[in-house]
């Protein structure tokens, strides 16, 4: 219980810290008098939470996130394995992907509005592409990194092309693949809430904006924490599936432990048994490996 105690004792002095600066109105360089207070915002989660509207947008923020996401993670797999494996694909699809990958997905919010015949279409677009790249780039390395003994040993034995994708290229790349969507889930909860905010008629990000317009400040702050917890559940959810299907890898754990002493050098005296007593075969085998 140490280490959730330890996070739960960290989240608690924050919030502690928040309180103090907030109610006694402390303007020292930053504006904490501006600040609503925790108390104000608890209070406005609850009266949320007994409302039908922030439940609305809970479900519509997260059937977003959900049909951008995994659309992305489909196609920037195999997306990925197609350009690390094909030297055509590479060549056709690799310039049009660099070209786009650095242009940020709000930006796109024009092009999706032009596009799509709804909003609704051009959000869940615009978190497909927010989510689409990370996978995309992530695969392609991982695979790139397989060592081709693997790949090799399967042929030998008779398999195909797609024996080796199945049983070499997707397992080996799956810690890379899964990477790729934890990074990913998060840039979409970013874009997801942007686009809400500019074309959305319903979602936390849009009603986070409304609250701004109408100077609500604690509602803003209960779309902030909304936000931060359901991005926060969607990653974990996102890395403990992937836990569980590399199970197979080995799982390392660091523990400190005390310090190494400086081994003292050897010499005869101290190979030397003391008075009337042997050896044991403990200390042999010590000596010799210092030695």
């Amino acid at each position: 219980m140490g280490p959730y105690a330890l996070r739960l004792g960290s989240l608690a002095a924050a919030l502690g810290l928040w309180q103090l600066l907030t109610s006694q109105d402390i303007d020292v360089w930053l504006r904490f008098s501006q600040f609503p207070t925790v108390t104000d915002v608890a209070r406005a989660f609850g009266d949320r939470l007994s409302g039908a509207v922030y439940w609305t947008d809970l479900t519509d923020s997260l059937t977003r996130i959900l049909s951008g996401f995994l659309l992305a993670a489909v196609l920037g797999v195999a997306t990925g394995v197609l350009v690390a494996r094909s030297r055509l694909a590479e060549n056709l699809l690799g310039p049009l992907l660099e070209v786009i990958r650095p242009i940020p997905a709000i930006a796109l919010v024009p092009v999706a509005i032009l596009l799509f015949p709804s909003n609704e279409q051009g959000i869940v677009f615009i978190t497909f592409t927010a989510a689409f790249f990370p996978v995309l780039v992530s695969t392609r390395h991982s695979v790139r990194a397989l060592t081709p003994v693997w790949e090799e040993a399967v042929r030998t034995m008779g398999g195909g092309r797609w024996r080796v994708l199945g049983s070499v290229v997707l397992p080996g790349a799956l810690p890379g693949i899964f990477g790729g969507l934890s990074v990913g889930i998060g840039v979409s909860w970013i874009c997801v809430i942007s686009a809400e905010m500019i074309s959305g008629q319903y979602g936390v990000g849009y009603r986070t904006w409304q609250d701004y317009t109408v100077v609500d400040y604690p509602g803003v702050f209960v779309g902030m924490v909304t936000i931060g917890v359901l991005g926060w559940l969607t990653s974990t959810a996102v890395e403990l599936l992937g836990r569980r299907l590399t199970h197979w890898l080995p799982r390392t754990s660091y523990v400190p432990g005390p310090r190494p002493r400086p081994a003292r050098p050897v010499t005869s005296a101290s190979r030397e048994a003391p008075a009337g007593r042997p050896l044991s075969h403990a200390q042999e085998a010590r000596d010799e490996h210092l030695v």
